[in-house]
């Protein structure tokens, strides 16, 4: 894990790659199009090195071509290299090296224009590397859609900035297990935002316990809705009953960013509401 990880230093927007994109993600995004695509344009036969053949050779990587220049870089076709060669590598280093929404504008834009290849695998690709990298977008029906909203994101920043040492501490945790590239550890995520939530409440009330022993004493001391504390009660009871998460019966398959990322976001939530509500109080 990198030092910036370790201590805090990398902000949560940047773990989802919500207005950014880190260069692991450029990459993979570039070599997905290259296995899917531009790997169509084969050298000429006999000759080794890149391929160096006209346009005209290929007449789908020419309307493509002729798309691009006109929708997307708004330029005379005139002006597209006879060579496919050279078409490849303007294209190749303005991806590497543009903004992070003209990247994605650059994805989309390929995904609907290219004619007669696997869409459905080429889509399956990009998603299984947005997902890898903790990317905050998907590519759904060959459009680009933001699926980590950043009001979720907020909450987990304010709670990990604002909640008291141990309660950071768990949260952090938290979000490394869930952000890791290598080795996610969606459970054991989901098991450290729940013991956030638990150190809050036992700090606030003063006593050592479970969330379920503590839960109902919160409410009486804060004026939580009845309704608030049971919902919070019942994550609790998914994570700590005999086929919940904690007792690691349930198989590793079944747990996945989806929930880690709910449990976060929900937890976070959570402590940031507590949080005010204290501080209202003691005004």
């Amino acid at each position: 894990m990198r030092f910036s990880d370790r201590y805090g230093i990398t902000s949560v927007k940047e773990v989802f790659q919500l207005d950014c994109m880190n260069s692991e993600l450029r990459n993979a995004l570039w070599s997905v199009m290259y296995l899917h695509i531009w790997s169509d344009a084969q050298a000429e036969p006999h000759r080794p090195g890149p391929p160096r053949y006209p346009l005209s050779m290929n007449p789908k990587l020419q309307r493509f071509c002729r798309r691009l220049w006109l929708q997307n870089y708004k330029e005379p076709v005139d002006t597209i290299p006879g060579n496919w060669a050279f078409v490849l590598e303007r294209l190749r280093a303005e991806f590497l090296s543009c903004y992070w929404h003209e990247a994605y504008n650059f994805l989309e834009f390929v995904a609907n224009n290219y004619d007669v290849f696997d869409q459905d695998k080429f889509i399956a690709a990009c998603n299984a590397a947005l997902k890898v990298e903790n990317s905050a977008y998907r590519l759904v029906n060959c459009l680009i859609t933001r699926v980590t909203d950043e009001e979720e994101i907020n909450a987990i920043e304010n709670a990990s900035q604002s909640a008291l040492a141990p309660v950071r501490a768990h949260l952090r945790r938290a979000l490394e297990l869930l952000s890791s590239r290598e080795q996610p550890d969606y459970r054991n995520s989901i098991k450290e935002s729940i013991s956030a939530v638990e150190s809050l409440v036992c700090n606030v009330l003063g006593e050592k316990g479970t969330l379920g022993e503590l839960i109902k004493k919160l409410q009486n001391e804060i004026g939580l809705h009845p309704a608030l504390s049971g919902a919070l009660n019942k994550l609790y009871g998914y994570t700590s009953d005999e086929d919940g998460v904690r007792h690691a019966i349930l198989d590793s398959d079944t747990v996945g960013l989806e929930d880690a990322k709910f449990f976060l976001v929900t937890c976070s939530a959570f402590i940031n509401f507590v949080t005010a509500k204290l501080a209202g109080l003691s005004k």
